[in-house]
């Protein structure tokens, strides 16, 4: 029986023109990351510094699972009331799914130390936008649409074990520049131990944090994030609180973290998601436009392991992103054409019947906890699918069709959702 700890410290950050090294203790035990940069001017710059400081916050969270300690002390890192308020919502929220599949609430979690923060006014500008590139669908087309209206770069986080391959094909094929940053998780966490809690983490929100750094150290006024209107549904509920494994996609996340960014270098840098008001079934829609990415994108997870020898070097038609990515596509492009993609057919498979049934809401289990659109999505791809003449052949479809009583429509779904903070001069 894992026990859990009792104080996780914030010990310091280390500032160097081109690198990033956050120390943290876990009940005695001392934990180091560290993220170098390539392609900015100098991190040591205050207002650089400040957002570094917000990174080191939230990239805690990676070491403070491994104990899940009942206090957190920040030590003489500025918080600020914003701060404060994204910190406790990323222990709170994401890390949701890690308290819920270690049966651990954390709402007994106190955070303690620093509240002030010093404002800066860097000077950055806003026609200038670092994109954070992830080699999917989604990341490809916010670059796409923004192509023609800012000065844009990809911004792209490594894993200090190697560059991954599809992502790296996929950025080639933009043609962009790249900024980069190649993170060192601590050793004693990439090999686990038998003491250690285990779990998934607000890695999105880290990124972000990451490129809002990498952005102000170029000059670069905004970060378009590539997170659609579905990646704030929940996927379950558990004492009173909404289990969320996007949460540092969603909504509430990015206003968190923008409202905090703004508390330490104001209005100028803004940091939004392009897709905020689309759906995931438009985004696949424009996707399967983009001819010139069918041949190279990747989603599945499997491509994008820590451990270099264990990366996929194709889709493994078996995983719930694949079959996802399969599903929102399928209504748009050939079925000939998704089989010269995914080099395998996920949604005929019968052995991905039980994971598909899930995907749309009819299985026993919850949302999958992946970065999948919400079962109303899924549900409208699975009834477009199986009204299209070339998957008649597919007798699951045609009998899950007849389950779902989904209200929603697939032209519903192609049109705006909910809000956005996308400002005008990424859409003119």
């Amino acid at each position: 029986m894992r026990e859990r700890a009792e104080l996780f410290r914030y010990v310091g950050l280390d500032v160097s023109a081109d690198t990033l090294t956050g120390t943290y203790d876990l009940d005695g035990r001392t934990f180091v990351e560290s993220v170098t940069f390539e392609g900015v001017k100098s991190l040591e710059a205050p207002a650089v510094v400040a957002l570094a400081q917000l990174w080191y916050l939230v990239a805690g969270l990676s070491y403070y699972k491994a104990g899940a300690a009942r206090r957190i002390d920040v030590g003489t890192t500025p918080l600020g009331t914003q701060g404060r308020r994204l910190l406790k919502a990323a222990l709170s929220d994401g890390l949701g799914e890690f308290a819920f599949r270690n049966q651990i609430p954390l709402s007994d979690v106190t955070i303690e130390g620093r509240t002030g923060v010093e404002p800066f006014e860097p000077f950055v500008d806003t026609n200038r936008v670092l994109t954070p590139f992830g080699g999917g669908i989604d990341s490809v087309v916010t670059t796409e649409k923004m192509r023609e209206h800012v000065d844009q770069t990809l911004f792209v986080v490594s894993p200090s074990t190697g560059r991954f391959t599809p992502l790296e094909e996929t950025a080639a094929v933009t043609g962009l520049d790249v900024v980069r940053a190649s993170r060192t998780l601590d050793p004693q966490i990439v090999r686990g131990d038998e003491t250690f809690f285990n779990g998934h983490v607000p890695v999105t929100a880290m990124v972000t944090l990451l490129a809002a750094v990498a952005a102000v150290a170029s000059g670069r006024g905004g970060v378009a994030l590539s997170n659609e209107h579905s990646s704030s549904v929940a996927n379950l509920r558990w004492y009173n609180s909404d289990i969320n494994h996007q949460w540092s996609k969603s909504w509430n996340a990015e206003n968190l973290i923008g409202r905090a960014i703004a508390e330490r270098v104001g209005d100028e840098l803004v940091v939004a998601s392009y897709l905020r008001d689309r759906s995931e079934l438009w985004v696949a829609q424009v996707f399967s436009q983009l001819e010139q990415y069918h041949h190279v994108f990747r989603s599945c997870n499997r491509a994008f392991t820590q451990v270099l020898d264990q990366r996929s070097p194709q889709w493994c038609g078996e995983c719930d992103k694949c079959l996802f990515v399969n599903l929102v596509l399928a209504p748009f492009m050939s079925r000939s054409a998704l089989r010269a993609i995914f080099s395998s057919e996920p949604l005929s498979d019968p052995a991905r019947d039980a994971q598909l049934r899930t995907l749309v809401g009819l299985g026993a289990e919850h949302k999958p906890f992946e970065c999948v659109g919400d079962p109303d999505e899924s549900a409208v791809a699975l009834t477009e699918v199986s009204h299209h003449e070339e998957w008649s052949d597919v007798t699951a479809l045609i009998v899950l069709a007849h389950e779902l009583r989904t209200e929603r429509e697939l032209s519903d779904l192609l049109e705006p959702q909910g809000t956005s903070r996308v400002p005008a001069n990424w859409l003119r």
